[in-house]
């Protein structure tokens, strides 16, 4: 029955106007927006200094 993330979605989004209210929601949305996009930044970052790291590495050699 739940198998899909389709389903999963709709369930959540039903839970959420129940228990939270149906104008809750697009600020629960937004905040999970902000919450992604600083994820994504990090992972950039870190990505920048692990290959900064990789380059100083080989020029130590």
């Amino acid at each position: 029955m739940l198998g899909n993330m389709w389903d999963w979605a709709i369930v959540i989004i039903v839970a959420l106007i129940l228990f939270g209210g149906a104008n809750k929601i697009p600020d629960m949305f937004r905040s999970f927006g902000k919450a992604a996009g600083e994820f994504k930044r990090g992972q950039m970052e870190i990505q920048k200094e692990l290959e900064k790291e990789v380059q100083l590495g080989g020029e130590k050699k």
